[in-house]
């Protein structure tokens, strides 16, 4: 049982009024004492102050000072309270990671942006913010804030050549953790020399940094306006055949699942170079993977699959593989609205453009899981896209189903034909 969560009438024992944080009234786990003297629950202080309060909510005197002093002695008062009543089903509440300090962090990125410090130096401090970084989103904020992702990219691209060192990819690997802002993602899609280089980097023997060049590319992507860069971007030689290789890794790296498809859909999304992902095997390596996915990257799966059914080389391709129907018409109302939406906007390109894929999709049972569909809560996009692929499968119907298609219709908004 979670100490926060605690009911004096399940456990039989009244909390303390002070060891409740005055915000969430729960049992505090991480006390911090602010400016003012009063002490909460870091992460209920931290939202308060994060939605624009300037006060503290007690005293409601101003916040003059923001910093969070933690409270030592009263965290350790509850944690002996907690011990004290753990036959009542009260568990001990964990001693909480402290944030990184703000000197160290400073110090670590000035030790390994100085040029003149012993490469071993500068790799040390690079290893000792990744570990901080991967620690709590806390770390990140404060590496962030100091300058940090100036820094690391201009290590990332200090030497762009096939010799590049370990201090690259380190730098990468500190990068591909953080959202970079426009003007950031400018400096990198502006000079095809940096991009040419992240490219080459998705071929690297490292699976690791292969995944860490995908995550800053799609990030890039993502993150320009300027529709013409990210056009140059997607143009790039191999782009593509990187990105599928990273998708085709094995499952044992859960994470190159998650970044290839995010760059992939990132890189899609520019419609005039989508026939250079079929032409790299996109299709393949989304079809062969979509059972692979959890939820949202399956969402992003689906939704690639329907941008490249759009083109003909894209929707031949995915005509042309045995399971594409079937997968889609199984996904139709069963992992998300998104995903159904998705999956029947991809089976409508297929079924406009074939008659083969027509038979396949009544024989898979999408007869039923349309009619389910556009009576279900799902999106009104959904159910568009369900009403104009029943209409174009209605020369496909079984017999049984056609005979009783008319009461469908008749509270549709397909016009029948």
């Amino acid at each position: 049982m979670l100490p926060g969560s605690l009911d004096p009438l399940d456990v039989g024992v009244q909390i303390p009024y002070y060891f409740r944080c005055p915000i969430s009234l729960e049992l505090m786990q991480d006390p911090v004492t602010v400016c003012t003297g009063q002490t909460y629950d870091r992460q209920s202080i931290e939202s308060w102050v994060a939605t624009g309060n300037s006060t503290c909510p007690v005293t409601r005197s101003p916040l003059s000072d923001f910093s969070l002093i933690s409270n030592h002695t009263l965290r350790r008062l509850i944690q002996d309270w907690c011990v004290a009543n753990r036959a009542f089903g009260v568990e001990r509440i964990p001693t909480p990671k402290q944030p990184a300090d703000p000197v160290l962090v400073r110090s670590l990125l000035n030790q390994a942006a100085a040029e003149s410090n012993h490469l071993k130096s500068r790799l040390s401090a690079l290893r000792r913010l990744r570990g901080l970084a991967r620690d709590s989103d806390k770390n990140r904020s404060v590496i962030s804030a100091n300058n940090a992702r100036e820094i690391l990219l201009s290590i990332v691209f200090f030497r762009m050549d096939s010799d590049s060192s370990e201090l690259n990819h380190e730098s990468l690997a500190i990068l591909s953790m953080f959202p970079l802002s426009e003007g950031e993602c400018f400096f990198v899609a502006s000079d095809p020399d940096r991009v040419s280089y992240l490219v080459s980097l998705l071929f690297h023997p490292s699976i690791d940094v292969r995944v860490n060049s995908a995550a800053l590319i799609e990030v890039v992507v993502a993150g320009i306006r300027s529709s013409e860069l990210r056009a140059q971007i997607s143009n790039i030689n191999d782009v593509f055949e990187g990105v599928v290789g990273i998708l085709n890794y094995p499952l044992a790296y859960p994470r190159a699942l998650k970044v290839g498809i995010k760059a992939l859909f990132a890189l899609c999304l520019v419609k005039q170079h989508r026939q250079k992902a079929v032409a790299a095997g996109a299709v393949e390596a989304l079809i062969d993977r979509l059972q692979d996915f959890e939820k949202c990257d399956a969402e992003r799966a689906l939704a690639t699959i329907e941008l490249l059914a759009r083109i003909p080389s894209g929707c031949a391709a995915l005509a042309s593989h045995a399971l594409t129907v079937p997968l889609l018409v199984k996904t139709i109302l069963k992992v998300s609205e998104r995903a159904t939406e998705y999956a029947a906007g991809a089976l409508l390109s297929l079924c406009l453009a074939s008659e083969q894929a027509q038979k396949e999709a009544v024989a898979a049972g999408v007869l039923t899981q349309l009619l389910l569909l556009v009576q279900s809560d799902c999106t009104d996009r959904a159910k568009r896209k369900a009403q104009m692929l029943l209409k174009q499968l209605r020369d496909c119907w079984p017999e049984e189903s056609t005979a009783n298609s008319d009461d469908y219709f008749a509270y549709s908004d397909v016009v029948p034909f």
